[in-house]
């Protein structure tokens, strides 16, 4: 088509029409990204509150007996009596073997003989020495005559009582391990005695919990042994340390036995309780992790964002418990942190409630 003359075809070239948008846009673009810049983003947040927020740990514990020994001899002899039963429940003092005493028996024998004849010579010399018939050193030396053998008569009622083995405590006879004429010595394991009408039952909890630890906690075990059976208990004391390696710290709690189904050496699975606990509390999707330091971010006035740097503590579905870096009534986002900058602005779109 020939062009007409005084018509402006440059105009309505399709290319020079994209070159004229394309440099319209790019004068344009500027102004769009500084208003871009002025919107803020829209968040969704919440409100840090206080709440309950139940204390609940579990940890796997060992039973012990209240009190537990080994019951061996104290001296070298041989076994002449045995006067327990497997199993037997015994009291604090009852005989439980016996062991050859004769040579004993002697050695108190010559030592209260020696004993009767240093009294005699003390009382002699003590009435000489008030007539000065002997010198005061001769009377000093009887009197120490006689506290010496005084002395070895004590010496030798001990060691005629080693020849008795008592029950140091009430408790329950365990298995026998030797016969009536065996040598036996303090390296020799006669049986065993335990205290079980109190198990003491011991686990490890995280040091989280630490500031919530306190004697009278109550304290739910359960054993594969008796797996339809819940034996209560409570906390007596923790640990004064906390272990380097694992960061726990051990509890000790005791759980009455009166049926003697706790035996010590268990393995239990223990549950902490404590109901009546407030907590701070915000949604766990708040937190923002970095290395091993936890952020969230708080809308101040303004509605201007501020990352603060918190301490939590424990967790369950959904919400975490803040121990430092916030207080209550502060509000923190939730959904949008990607979005949101510190120091910036930010919109709120929807401020999220707790659930029951």
């Amino acid at each position: 088509m020939i062009p007409q003359p005084g018509e402006n075809n440059t105009l309505k070239n399709p290319l020079w029409q994209a070159a004229c948008l394309f440099f319209v846009l790019w004068l344009c673009h500027p102004l769009l990204s500084a208003a871009q810049g002025k919107t803020a983003p829209g968040v969704i947040v919440a409100q840090a509150e206080i709440r309950p927020f139940p204390l609940s740990a579990e940890a796997l514990g060992n039973a012990r007996a209240n009190e537990s020994v080994d019951i061996r001899p104290t001296i070298s002899a041989t076994l002449t009596e045995i006067l327990f039963e497997e199993g037997q429940e015994v009291q604090a003092g009852d005989v439980l073997v016996k062991l050859d005493n004769l040579e004993q028996v002697a050695d108190l024998a010559a030592a209260k003989a020696a004993l009767v004849d240093s009294k005699a010579s003390y009382n002699r010399s003590n009435e000489l020495f008030k007539t000065n018939v002997i010198a005061e050193s001769q009377l000093l030396q009887d009197e120490a005559r006689k506290i010496a053998d005084e002395a070895m008569v004590s010496v030798a009622q001990k060691r005629l009582a080693d020849t008795i083995v008592r029950a140091p405590f009430a408790g329950r006879i365990g298995l026998r391990r030797v016969s009536i004429g065996s040598l036996v010595g303090p390296g020799t394991v006669i049986t065993t005695l335990d205290d079980t009408h109190i198990i003491k039952v011991d686990f490890d909890l995280p040091e989280i919990f630490l500031s919530r630890l306190e004697a009278g906690l109550k304290v739910l075990a359960h054993s594969a042994a008796y797996p339809d059976q819940a034996f209560e208990g409570e906390v007596t004391s923790v640990d004064t340390r906390v272990d380097q390696v694992s960061r726990t710290v051990r509890v000790r709690s005791v759980m009455q036995n009166p049926d003697g189904h706790l035996r010590p050496g268990m393995f239990l699975t223990v549950t902490l309780l404590k109901e009546r606990v407030d907590a701070l509390v915000i949604p766990e999707r708040a937190l923002i992790p970095e290395r091993s330091v936890q952020y969230v971010l708080v809308v101040g006035e303004n509605e201007i964002v501020e990352k603060r740097v918190v301490q939590i503590g424990r967790r369950r579905p959904g919400d975490v418990e803040i121990l430092s870096g916030l207080s209550a009534g502060e509000i923190v986002i939730v959904d949008g942190t990607q979005k949101a900058r510190e120091g910036r602005t930010v919109t709120i779109i929807k401020m999220e409630t707790a659930q029951p």
